[in-house]
């Protein structure tokens, strides 16, 4: 009996003493600081916005916009290490990691402070200021806009200083890309939390736009060179005589304008300047003076200038602009 009291006994002290060690290595790697902030910065890199956003200390402002605190938003973060774990006198931890991010190393530091403990003996943390930054977009020419492929407008944001959200770390590519515009990526690496980052997104009309506007003006130029009068009606060019006409007026177009589109001075409204161009006229003109008659065979040189907009349908509306 006794001995079935010792290996009893030696059993409870080798299974007690495993379960120190057990409780031991767990505060020290998942129940850790480090282990805290491992689990966030995991979540992250796997995509995971949902498990990232329930940690304790991740406060999302209500002054700031939570539409880039998702899966989709969240870009390729890789290597990630542990470089250095300072506490303060008050408790409070701050960890550094070193990361890939955008195939460039960077560097983020998280400060963290122990809760509690689960069962007393397992310790729970927080983030003791939010892991979250912000970014502040401009969008120029338009309110639409891309962040990491998330479809988004100007007027997602609360208030025009209130941005967006987003985790840190992190690397945010914005752009716009629609029918009709275009604007060049602009690639933001967000490395410290708390942080706020300026970005301006400036919209600029594409080559596609440029082409239909000047398909529609050749098309509306040539129907005016139909017309066998000297001033076409609702045409940009025309050409006046002191002497009377013996022939039909012959209108063709010499030079179509080489135009560009630039933004108007209100978003949605785009422009094509002042752009020379020259129309053809062939006509006999015969003297009140003398009777002689001429014959006129030159260039006539007009310039144009548009207004356009762009509806919901992507329909391009384009009126004239006279000087």
């Amino acid at each position: 009996m006794r001995r079935v009291f010792i290996s009893w006994a030696i059993a409870f002290v080798v299974l007690l003493g495993a379960f120190a060690v057990t409780v031991v290595a767990m505060n020290a790697t998942l129940y850790s600081s480090s282990g805290f902030v491992d689990t966030y910065l995991n979540a992250l890199a796997r995509q995971d916005a949902t498990s990232a956003r329930e940690l304790p200390g991740v406060l999302a402002s209500e002054d700031s916009a939570a539409n880039l605190l998702t899966d989709g938003a969240l870009g390729e973060l890789s290597e990630i290490e542990l470089i250095g774990n300072d506490v303060d006198s008050d408790g409070v931890h701050t960890l550094s990691y070193e990361y890939n991010i955008g195939g460039e190393l960077a560097e983020s530091s998280f400060r963290v402070v122990q809760t509690g403990a689960f069962l007393g003996l397992f310790p729970t943390w927080k983030f003791e200021s939010s892991p979250l930054a912000t970014v502040a977009v401009t969008v120029l020419h338009d309110d639409r806009f891309r962040a990491n492929a998330v479809d988004l407008t100007a007027d997602d944001q609360p208030t025009a200083s209130g941005g967006f959200l987003v985790f840190a770390p992190g690397l945010y590519t914005f752009d716009h890309e629609s029918t009709y515009l275009e604007a060049d990526s602009v690639a933001v690496p967000i490395s410290e939390p708390g942080s706020v980052t300026a970005v301006q997104v400036d919209v600029q009309a594409n080559t596609y736009f440029t082409q239909q506007v000047s398909n529609e003006l050749k098309e509306f130029l040539d129907g005016c060179a139909t017309q066998e009068v000297l001033l076409p009606t609702g045409c940009p060019f025309g050409k006046g005589f002191e002497n009377r006409i013996d022939t039909t007026p012959v209108w063709s177009i010499a030079t179509y304008p080489d135009i560009e589109v630039i933004p108007g001075e209100t978003v949605g409204d785009w422009l094509v300047p002042q752009t020379p161009a020259a129309a053809h006229l062939q006509v006999e003109v015969r003297s009140l003076f003398d009777g002689t008659r001429t014959q006129f065979d030159e260039d006539v040189p007009f310039t144009v200038s548009y207004d356009i907009s762009i509806d919901a349908n992507d329909k391009l509306f384009i009126s004239a602009l006279f000087s």
